[in-house]
């Protein structure tokens, strides 16, 4: 009888991707509360020294587990027309703060950030920062291309686009659609668009 060979262990840059879409399989099931470094590392298969060795704490690793969603998959387009790159891209935000797995993984950090500061530090440093330079740098390569006001200084409008985003997501029972997209789009046009 011979012994079957064992199945090659995983390592460097595929392990880590593994980790985070374990993370986010878990955290779609069992919400932030019942996340945990021994939970995800029995999911796995590996020793918790693995994920240590990664992230120091169970929130940075969903945060980096988030992070990696959203900005491989929900990053702005440059087509040249910022109002269609905007619409574009909120569009395909709404759709994924709706379901998994962002969604009910980022309603329950953000749940949890409310008794936790440090946490809450940490969410808006790995998360909505990101977000918001993402949709900065968008909106100021419009401007220099012409397409914006050239003497406004855009960073209180990148915040107030993501944040009507957000504010529907996790506090209204408004969808994120269509017409809320292009209601807020057209807003922001007349305020800073060149109509060029």
């Amino acid at each position: 009888m011979t012994d079957s060979p064992a199945a090659p262990r995983r390592r460097g840059a595929a392990r880590t991707e593994e980790l985070l879409q374990v993370t986010l399989d878990l955290a779609a099931e069992v919400g932030y509360a019942g996340l945990s470094i021994e939970a995800v590392s029995r999911r796995a298969g590996v020793g918790k020294h693995t994920i240590y060795r990664r992230w120091p704490s169970m929130s940075a690793l969903l945060l980096d587990a988030l992070n990696r969603v959203w900005t491989s998959d929900l990053d702005y387009r440059d087509t040249g027309d910022v109002r269609a790159d905007l619409r574009e891209q909120f569009l395909r935000s709404g759709l994924a703060l709706s379901g998994p797995p962002i969604g009910p993984v980022y309603r329950a950090v953000i749940a949890e950030v409310q008794a936790d500061s440090a946490l809450r530090a940490t969410v808006h440093e790995r998360f909505l920062a990101t977000v918001e330079q993402s949709t900065l740098e968008r909106i100021t390569r419009a401007q220099r291309s012409g397409e914006l006001a050239a003497d406004v200084n855009l960073e209180f409008a990148a915040e107030v686009l993501c944040g009507a985003l957000y504010y529907r997501s996790l506090l209204s029972t408004r969808p994120i659609d269509e017409d809320a997209v292009d209601g807020l789009l057209d807003m922001f046009m007349a305020a800073y668009g060149t109509g060029g």
